[in-house]
Formats: structure tokens, C-alpha cells, sequence
């Protein structure tokens, strides 16, 4: 039975209108997937709309949960945000961007006017976050659904207009588009589009208007020469920046790769974008502000799982002599020299280079969360498992190795690691190099700085001093044993004073000291 016709839209037909485009993309879904050929011929357009779509009707929910009858501004806005966050792939960033443009003016009036503008605003706004809009996409039937809808009597009129101008442009796509016109179907993301939008004719009117006659499975996707071609990687993530940076960005990412789509505003971003390097779009995204729910999908296909090694722990240590330590203890090493830390690309490369099943990711660095994050995604994609165990400092990652035993379960095996790096507290000397403020007041031009836990701690001026000081504070808490790494510059008998300071002052605890060779930092101190 048709319900009530609404005399304009409301909170209850938002809430209606996301419950029945996730059903219908649910049932839809594989057919969609099975006509994704544009812009990489990798069936997923279906699905990346269906997260899409539920996470924009999960948001709603928890308006609805939160407050018995919700302003119908905020359930829109929900409803945009829900998308912009839970946004996959291509076509479901540029969805996100659809459902924001008509949140911003349907937040101002709910009338068919209002409808029809809010349509037009979300063709406009969709098409500027693509860099390079192309025809015969989601894009063409967005614009021709906001055309068809403009001049409806009630948002029930207009509804149905935008429904069946979408309709029909869908249909005219393999005309626009050569691939789809060899592949045999309409576009993926276009049809798409029009299922969410005959779920908004059937929540503001209660009928639903008749499904389009299913779409042939794509004829020649598999053989496409354009998913080949194309870049290696799908790079998606959320991004904390203001407009200016994001501008930057875009920029950059359009030099580095296609299919780029950043969709958002008011300091939150979701970019998309397809890449040889997935590490140097994360990195661009560091550059501009704050990324994260970075998620890299790998196109092609590399070393299958099976046909690689066991285990294998890829660190990155800050001097020679630490790299040397660890690569005896069985680690692959990537070098990281004063002001010039390790790109992710780098940090890949080392993952591929141990060639095994599984690898455990040392950073060692607070500093490298972002790269070895992006590194781990990249190499996940691959089909290597890889688990990311947070050490700040080489010392964590050298209690990590330690407990290292690659015969056993790889997630005890992380969980032990984890919980090793977790137990040392980490200490550094370093001079500075002028004056500043710092958390413990200022110092000057010379000063020997006493780092706990990336924090300044001890300001002094005698490196030996310091280190004694520093070494006090870290065993006040506790400990079993003090691992010192000094670098080849560091003062003539410093280990042996330190050691000595240790057994006179700290009873049953023990001291080890390696070298970090040249170009290591002055003094990296462990507790455990």
C-alpha cells in the first residue's frame, strides 16, 4: 500500500530513504560488480557502493538513536558525513560527494524546490572533486537526473524526474564511453546511482518505480587493456586538512598517478586516487595534514603467498652498527640517515625483499607511524601478511627482535613483540643545535638534551652527566635491564662510566652496550 504523501521531505523519509538504497544495493550488488569495467575492470563498484550507502544509513541511525525525533538538518548532514567517511572506491567517493552537495542545500529547505537544487548542487559539486571528469560515468547521469528534476510540482515529481533522466543518460552511456560500448553494458556506477535514487521515488511517494531489466555481465572486462595499463594501486583515505593543503594535494596526486577524487570540506577530506607508488600518495596526504583509515587495494597480482619463505622481521635502524646487529639476528634493515628518513616505497622494498609469507614491521621511530603504515597497506595488497608492532625507538625494536621466534603462531609471535617494545622505556642524548623552548625549560645553543619517552627531560652540559641524570629518572619505575647504544662520536669511556654508574646505584640490574657506528644518534638508552 502507497504511505502518506509527504508535503515535504522530513527526518522520517531521510532515514527511509538509506534503509531502501541499502536494500536495494544489497540485492544489486553483484550485478553491478559484474559490469565494472571503468575506470580498472575490477568488479567491486557494487560493493564499494553498498559500504558506501551503509555507512551513510548506519550515521542516520545513530541520530535516530541519539534523539527520539531529530532535526532534519542534522539527519541530512548525518547522513552526508556517514558517506564521506565510510566512502570506497571511485564511484563511492564521488557518491559521498553527490549525498554532500544535496545535504548542503537540503539543510536549508525540504520543499521540491529545494529537491531540484539540492540535485543540481550535487551534480556541480561532484563534478569539480574529480580531476579529470570523463563521460558516460556516474558523473553524466548525476548531471541529467539534477536537468530532469528541475520544475516538479511536489519532491515526489521531482524524485521521479531525476530518477528517469538518470534512467535514461544510464542508458546512453556506451555511447559516450568506448570501453563500455566494447564490454556491452551501461556504466557501473551510473547504474548505481540510479538504483539510490529510485529508493528516494519510493521513500518520498511509497511506490517504487519499476527496476530497470538486469544488466548483462561485461563481455570482455577481463581483457580490457585499460585495467592493464592503468596504475597498480587504489589509495583511499580520510584526511584532517584545510582547503589550501588539500589544493596542494591535489595537485600533487594528479602528477602522481589518475582517477583522482577528493571529495569533503570543513577540514575533512576523503581522497581517492589510483597510483604506481601508494606510498608517495600517503605521503603527499602526511605533507597536507593528518591521513588515516588508509586503505590501498593492489590491482594486479604479485608473488603468490605459498611461493615465499616463513617469517620474516623488516626494522629500520637509525646507524650502521645497529643495522649490522640486527641483520645478524636474522632482520632485514632499512638504513635511516640524520634527515633522511625512509620513504615507504623504501620500507616495501624491504618487505619484498625478505620474500616471505608473513613479516613483523619494525619502525623504530614515532616519526614513521604515517610511512609504515602506508608500507604495510601496500605490501598487504600484495598478498603479504604484515603485522605493524609501534616501536618508537631502536631499543624497543631490539627488545622486540629478541623475543622473536619465527616457529611459533604469527600473532603470538606479534603479541609478544608488541608486549617486549611496549615494557622498554626509551631514552635519548642529543645536543641541540639552538636555542628553544622545550618541556623542560629552555635551553641553548650546545646543551645536552636528556630525551624519556620523546620527551625533553634533563636540559645539562656534560654528556656523561646527563646520561647518569637521565639513566636515575628511568630506573626510578623500576627495571631488569639498561641497553646502551652509543655512537661512534660519543665521549671516549662513556659505556664504561655509564655501566659502573648502573651497578653502583641500581643494584641487580644489568647493562649492555653496542654501537651504533657512525652517524648514529649520541645515545639511545632502554629500560626494561
Amino acid at each position: 500500500m502507497p504511505q502518506t504523501l509527504p508535503q515535504g521531505l522530513d527526518s522520517a523519509v531521510v532515514r527511509s530513504w538509506c534503509s531502501l538504497a541499502l536494500d536495494a544495493l544489497g540485492r544489486e550488488r553483484e550485478e553491478i560488480d559484474a559490469i565494472n569495467v571503468y575506470p580498472v575492470a575490477d568488479g567491486d563498484t557494487g560493493t564499494n557502493l553498498y559500504l558506501t550507502v551503509e555507512s551513510a544509513s548506519q550515521a542516520v541511525e545513530a541520530v535516530f538513536s541519539a534523539i527520539e525525533a531529530p532535526d532534519f538538518a542534522d539527519t541530512v548532514r548525518a547522513m552526508a558525513h556517514g558517506a564521506l567517511i565510510g566512502a570506497r572506491g571511485n564511484s563511492g567517493t564521488i557518491l559521498s560527494q553527490l549525498l554532500r552537495g544535496m545535504s548542503e542545500v537540503l539543510a536549508e529547505g525540504r520543499d521540491a524546490d529545494h529537491l531540484a537544487r539540492a540535485l543540481r548542487r550535487a551534480s556541480a559539486s561532484a563534478r569539480e572533486a574529480v580531476a579529470h571528469p570523463v563521460e558516460g560515468t556516474i558523473l553524466s547521469v548525476a548531471a541529467a537526473a539534477a536537468s530532469a528534476a528541475a520544475g516538479g510540482e511536489d519532491v515526489a515529481a521531482v524524485a521521479r524526474a531525476a530518477h528517469a533522466g538518470a534512467r535514461a543518460a544510464l542508458e546512453a552511456t556506451p555511447a559516450q564511453l568506448a570501453v563500455l560500448e566494447r564490454a556491452g553494458v551501461v556504466d557501473a556506477g551510473g547504474r548505481g546511482l540510479v538504483t539510490v535514487l529510485a529508493a528516494l521515488v519510493e521513500a518520498v511517494s511509497g511506490e517504487a518505480p519499476a527496476r530497470a531489466p538486469r544488466a548483462p555481465r561485461a563481455l570482455v572486462a577481463a581483457a580490457e587493456p585499460c585495467a592493464d595499463a592503468g596504475p597498480a594501486f587504489e589509495v583511499i583515505y580520510l584526511l584532517e586538512a584545510d582547503e589550501p593543503a588539500v589544493a596542494r594535494l591535489r595537485d600533487r596526486l594528479d602528477a602522481l598517478g589518475d582517477s583522482l577524487v577528493v571529495v569533503g570540506g570543513d577540514g575533512l577530506w576523503n581522497v581517492h586516487v589510483h597510483v604506481d607508488d601508494a606510498g608517495a600518495a600517503v605521503e603527499a596526504g602526511v605533507e597536507a595534514g593528518r591521513p588515516y583509515r588508509i586503505r590501498i587495494t593492489h590491482f594486479g597480482t604479485e608473488t603468490a603467498p605459498e611461493e615465499r619463505a616463513g617469517r620474516a622481521v623488516v626494522a629500520v635502524l637509525p646507524g650502521e652498527g645497529l643495522a649490522h646487529l640486527c641483520a645478524e639476528a636474522g632482520a632485514t634493515t632499512v638504513l635511516a640517515r640524520p634527515g633522511e628518513p625512509p620513504a615507504s616505497g623504501e620500507l616495501v622494498e624491504a618487505v619484498r625483499r625478505a620474500r616471505a609469507r608473513e613479516v613483523v614491521l619494525l619502525p623504530n621511530d614515532a616519526a614513521l607511524r604515517h610511512t609504515a603504515a602506508a608500507a604495510a597497506e601496500q605490501a598487504r595488497a600484495e598478498g603479504i601478511r604484515v603485522a605493524l608492532v609501534p616501536t618508537r625507538s631502536a631499543v624497543q625494536g631490539i627488545a622486540a627482535l629478541a623475543v622473536h621466534e619465527p616457529d611459533r603462531r604469527f600473532d603470538e609471535d606479534v603479541v609478544a613483540m608488541t608486549a617486549a617494545a611496549g615494557a622498554t622505556r626509551y631514552g635519548e642524548l642529543a645536543v641541540a643545535e639552538h636555542r628553544s623552548f622545550t618541556s623542560a625549560g629552555v635551553c641553548q645553543a650546545g646543551d645536552v638534551l636528556g630525551l624519556i619517552d620523546g620527551d625533553v627531560a634533563v636540559i645539562g652540559h656534560d654528556v656523561a652527566t646527563t646520561a647518569g641524570t637521565v639513566l636515575d629518572r628511568m630506573l626510578s619505575a623500576g627495571g631488569e635491564l639498561v641497553t646502551l647504544v652509543l655512537a661512534d662520536d660519543a665521549p671516549e669511556g662513556l659505556a664504561d662510566r655509564l655501566e659502573s654508574h648502573v651497578r653502583e646505584a641500581h643494584l641487580a640490574v644489568d647493562t649492555v652496550v653496542y654501537s651504533g657506528g657512525p652517524q648514529a644518534p649520541l645515545l639511545l638508552i632502554g629500560v626494561e
